[in-house]
C-alpha cells in the first residue's frame, strides 16, 4: 500500500526500541528511585503531518532531557507483537505492573476479555512502554487507552480537506483525486476502529491537552510547542 511510505521504517527503529527497553530494565533494578518520565501521544486526522512532527519532537525531547526517547506506531508495535523473542525483551521490565495494565484494559470494550485478542496484545506493549515514559506514541487509540496514566500528555492534529489532500499527494507522489479517496477511506477506518474497539470518539477534544491546526502550524512549530508544554509541566 502506498500509505506505508508515510511511516518511518520499522527496521530502522527496532534497534532503538530494544536499547530503550534495556536501559529501562537497568533503571528498574537500580536501588535509587527513578523519577517519573513523561509520555506523549499524538492523535491526528489522516493526512496530517504527524510522523514528521513526531520525529522532530523526538529529537527535541532528547535534546531537552539529555535522555533517549523512542517513537512508537502501529508498524513497530505489530513487529514486536509478532516476534516472541522480541516481545519478551520489550516486556521484560514490566514486572508487577501487569495487573495494573490488565485493570486499565478491562475498563474498555468487553471484546478484550480474551487474552488472545490481537489489539489487546498491542495495547499491552503500548501501555507498558507508556508507563515507563520517554515515549512518543502515534495513533492506535493511544490518547484514549493511556488516559488513566498521569505521566501521559495528549495532543491532536487536524487540518482542512484541501491541506490533507495536498499533503498526501505530495508525500506519496500521487494525483490529488487518488489522495482524496485514500483520505476518505482511511479516516473512516480509523473512526470505526476507535468506535468498535474502545467505544470512544477520537474527535472528542476532551481527551487532549492541546489541539493543532496543521493548516496554520508547520511541523517545527507543532513539535516545538508540544515539547515546551510537556517540559513545563
Amino acid at each position: 500500500m502506498p500509505e506505508k511510505l508515510l511511516i518511518p521504517s520499522v527496521e530502522m527503529r527496532l534497534g532503538s526500541l530494544l536499547e530503550f527497553s534495556r536501559r529501562r530494565e537497568r533503571e528498574a533494578s537500580s536501588p535509587h528511585q527513578r523519577k517519573t518520565k513523561r509520555t506523549i501521544t499524538l492523535s491526528r486526522e489522516f493526512g496530517c503531518e504527524a510522523y514528521p512532527v513526531a520525529e522532530r519532537l523526538r529529537e527535541t525531547m532528547e535534546k531537552k532531557s539529555g535522555e533517549m526517547w523512542v517513537l512508537l506506531d502501529k508498524g513497530l508495535l505489530e513487529e514486536v507483537a509478532r516476534d516472541h523473542d522480541l516481545s519478551a525483551n520489550v516486556m521484560k521490565s514490566l514486572g508487577e505492573r501487569s495487573r495494573f495494565l490488565d485493570e486499565i484494559l478491562a475498563t474498555f470494550s468487553s471484546r478484550w476479555k480474551s487474552e488472545k485478542d490481537y489489539y489487546r496484545v498491542l495495547c499491552r506493549h503500548l501501555l507498558s512502554l507508556a508507563v515507563q515514559g520517554n515515549v512518543i506514541i502515534v495513533g492506535q487509540g493511544s490518547s484514549i487507552v493511556t488516559q488513566p496514566l498521569k505521566n501521559c500528555f495528549h495532543f491532536r492534529m487536524f487540518a482542512s480537506h484541501g491541506f490533507k489532500v495536498r499533503s498526501i499527494a505530495r508525500r506519496l507522489g500521487i494525483e490529488v483525486e487518488e489522495a482524496g479517496r485514500i483520505i476518505a477511506q482511511r479516516q473512516k477506518q480509523r473512526d470505526n476502529f476507535i468506535r468498535d474497539f474502545l467505544d470512544r470518539d477520537a474527535h472528542d477534544l476532551g481527551f487532549y491537552h492541546l489541539v493543532f491546526n496543521n493548516d496554520k502550524n508547520d511541523v517545527a512549530t507543532i513539535a516545538r510547542t508540544i515539547a515546551e508544554y510537556v517540559t513545563a509541566q
